[in-house]
């Protein structure tokens, strides 16, 4: 069993940075693809960022590239999601995921194994 934990989210500016942190417990974190997912009220949960288990690779979605940038301290058992450059559209609890089989899509939700409760980032214009 693993238990992700996230942090960091809450209201702010448009324009103005966060850093949500994902502390992890249960299973050996620094084997596990991690990923940041949200979703807004009324839309879809979508993809926002993911890293491989030893950082070598990592995903990003369309709308957060450039903005975004997802980190990880398997020492610390926890990932980070720096968002700089807040948008109003980035309002959404923020997600973030375990996936310890080894996956295909990082994109895709349905890979990860383990979810945290979220955190609420909110960006006023």
């Amino acid at each position: 069993q693993v238990r992700l934990v996230e942090s960091g989210g809450g209201l702010v500016q448009a324009g103005a940075s966060l850093r949500l942190s994902c502390a992890a417990s249960g299973r050996t974190f620094s084997r596990a693809t991690m990923g940041w997912f949200r979703q807004a009220p009324g839309k879809e949960r979508e993809f926002v960022a993911a890293m491989s288990w030893n950082g070598g690779n990592t995903w990003y979605a369309d709308s957060v590239k450039d903005r975004f940038t997802i980190s990880r301290d398997n020492a610390k058992n926890t990932v980070y999601l720096q968002m700089n450059s807040l948008k109003p559209e980035d309002t959404a609890v923020h997600r973030c995921a375990a996936a310890f089989a080894i996956i295909t899509s990082p994109t895709n939700p349905n890979f990860y194994d383990y979810w945290g409760q979220g955190t609420q980032v909110t960006v006023s214009s």
